[in-house]
């Protein structure tokens, strides 16, 4: 993730210990632990079974139960072996995760065991009992989906009505203190729309909005088509670089992040280098501090069978089974050759990310982006849309 906010406006938010270390006031100077002494944030998609049909879902999760879905006491024991192994966070996704008759009560145990828990939902389903049951649980976060305004984000969602839904969701979450973060996938589809998703988050008084970038994965895998060109994507963070300082000039200090792109974070570096170099230096050793792309280092998932992931998005690749061994005995297993490589991946890139003179702030990007386009793991990320020049392959 990119801290937009963070970066232009030194606003802190609730998650940047994680993103960023111990460390309140970064120097350039600054030594993070080694990879083999971090813990992951772990995002748990607990259940495929989902209410809606969402074109782009990494999950491809549909309207049913799987029948080898790890049961409630195997829940509870996963989340006591993320406790042993120092996991920090546990994020409750899915399909989605309010499906789950047992949701508030693996939430509640994983809060007991002194785990923070975020909830990632589509927010249909949130009527007000659900919300209070959301805030009473102690979910630190609530992030809810939305693809668009109005019918846009119904044809997203594949329902008529999501959207109205997921709005009443909000509502009903920010109603009674519980804060909700927007989550807002970038394609071509409804990037015109980013503009209108800014004025809902300030409208309801939503804390967090994410803007991420395309994984050409599930039921996503043929959609790289529906990316928006090089141009438009750093268009489009221009935009939301402009959106984040017009709401911190007028007093609203609402947190604002990009996910899957981590160019985002060196084009923010490169403007500020030119119009604020004293803001450029803080926001590099920030980026320093981030690392780049994290999947198989301090992100990753177990999806609802119990089969260990680099990170939600590579469900078609897993390193082990919880039911089988330990989650922190499977993170930390470099036998296999994906888990050696994304842990220590700057010697195997290739093409422009291998000479890239940024490559420490970016980590290479979303590996699971190059393989979808180039068959290949270490391949240059399609979605970069830095310049040869910017990343000192020409001078």
């Amino acid at each position: 993730m990119i801290s937009i906010s963070r970066l232009l406006c030194d606003a802190a938010g609730p998650g940047d210990a994680l993103r960023y270390g111990s460390q309140a006031q970064t120097t350039a100077k600054t030594v993070y632990p080694a990879a083999d002494r971090q813990r992951p944030i772990v995002v748990w998609n607990c259940t495929r079974r989902c209410n809606l049909r969402c074109v782009h879902c990494y999950s491809s999760a549909g309207n049913v139960d799987s029948p080898e879905a790890l049961n409630t006491e195997e829940g509870k024991s996963f989340i006591r072996d993320l406790t042993d192994f120092g996991v920090p966070v546990v994020l409750f996704s899915g399909g989605e995760p309010l499906l789950r008759e047992d949701i508030f009560e693996l939430a509640d145990f994983a809060r007991e065991q002194g785990m923070r828990t975020v909830l990632s939902t589509n927010g249909t389903l949130i009527t007000e009992e659900v919300a209070e049951k959301i805030r009473d649980v102690g979910f630190a976060e609530a992030g809810i989906s939305l693809d668009g305004i109005g019918a846009n984000n119904d044809r997203f969602r594949g329902k008529n009505g999501a959207y109205e839904a997921a709005l009443q969701g909000i509502r009903n979450c920010v109603a009674l203190g519980q804060r909700v973060s927007l989550r807002f996938t970038i394609t071509r589809s409804n990037y015109s729309e980013i503009p209108a998703i800014f004025d809902v988050v300030e409208r309801e008084s939503v804390e967090r909005v994410c803007f991420y970038h395309l994984a050409y994965v599930g039921r996503a895998s043929d959609l790289s088509k529906d990316d928006l060109s090089h141009s438009e994507t750093r268009a489009v963070i221009n935009l939301i670089c402009e959106r984040t300082i017009d709401l911190y000039q007028r007093g609203l200090r609402k947190e604002v992040l990009t996910v899957d792109n981590h160019a985002d974070g060196i084009c923010l570096y490169l403007k500020l280098k030119k119009d604020d170099p004293a803001r450029a230096e803080k926001a590099l050793a920030l980026l320093r501090a981030n690392g780049g792309n994290n999947s198989g280092i301090r992100i990753g998932a177990v999806d609802d069978v119990g089969n260990v992931h680099a990170d939600q998005f590579w469900q078609h690749y897993s390193f082990g089974n919880v039911r089988q061994r330990k989650f922190g005995d499977i993170w930390m297993d470099t036998s296999d050759s994906l888990m050696r490589g994304l842990k220590d991946r700057k010697g195997l890139l290739k093409g422009r990310c291998a000479k890239c003179q940024y490559l420490d702030l970016c980590n290479g990007n979303l590996r699971v982006r190059a393989e979808a386009v180039y068959g290949d793991v270490w391949a240059e990320d399609p979605a970069c849309y830095l310049t040869d020049s910017e990343i000192g392959l020409v001078q």
